[in-house]
């Protein structure tokens, strides 16, 4: 039997909830100078509803670098600023949104 998403009424395997969200989403990028001169590329704005784990994880392998977790923030190691935009883009999240 199907599940039917509680927002959209559509079965979960059509539900475009999570799209939607995607593309309201104001996501701002950020690149800080840590201890030792050392660049962190931080990613935020991410609603309660967006999967950040999974989102994390792609961009962590695609980039070849390490990264954490922080608050709903996406924290990585390095200046990846325009890469991270680009892999936002790919993912669904609209180019008009992302602060780059």
């Amino acid at each position: 039997m199907n599940e039917v998403c509680q927002k959209c009424g559509l079965p979960k395997d059509l539900c475009i909830c999570g799209d939607i969200a995607k593309e309201t989403q104001k996501i701002k990028i950020r690149v800080i100078n840590r201890r030792f001169g050392k660049n962190v590329t931080i990613v935020s704005g991410f609603d309660k509803n967006t999967d950040v784990k999974e989102l994390w994880k792609k961009m962590k392998s695609k980039l070849a670098c390490g990264g954490t977790i922080r608050d709903n923030e996406i924290e990585l190691q390095g200046n990846h600023k325009e890469k991270v935009k680009q892999i936002l883009k790919n993912e669904g999240f609209k180019e008009e949104l992302i602060d780059a």
